[in-house]
């Protein structure tokens, strides 16, 4: 299965921020929308980076109540991997558990398109084994 095709079906709205906002901000965003990490975006959707909930926890345990007052910019992950419409779950869960993330952007022309969660994978994964056993059990019954 192709990015492409989870996007398709779970819709290429992402939760974004400018890297000028505050921690602080970020933090009552993630909050609010029930979410893990943000793509911080410069003008036109180009990709800064990604403020996940980590990045967060590392900033506050060096800084303390300060740094919800700092920018974005100084707590995001700025070289953020990021996949296309056209990888796999299996290349997607690859690059996820190389880097030990779980929010993955997806690129579309130098722009941000989308957001693939682990969650994302899992379950396109076991949708993915649950068909193929299923045409297996097929199989067996009518061979």
């Amino acid at each position: 299965m192709l990015v492409r095709t989870i996007l398709a079906d779970k819709g290429g709205d992402v939760v974004t921020i400018a890297p000028e906002r505050t921690v602080g901000e970020a933090v009552s965003l993630l909050a609010e929308k029930k979410i893990g990490a943000v793509v911080v975006t410069k003008g036109g959707g180009k990709i800064a980076g990604i403020l996940s909930e980590r990045d967060i926890v590392r900033m506050l345990a060096a800084e303390g109540a300060a740094a919800l007052q700092q920018p974005v910019a100084g707590a995001m992950t700025a070289k953020v991997k990021v996949c296309n419409e056209d990888h796999t779950v299996n290349d997607v869960m690859g690059i996820m558990t190389a880097g030990r993330f779980r929010h993955l952007p997806v690129e579309r022309d130098g722009v941000l398109a989308g957001i693939i969660s682990i969650g994302d994978v899992v379950k396109r994964r076991i949708e993915e084994i649950e068909h193929e056993a299923e045409e297996i059990r097929n199989y067996i019954a009518t061979a």
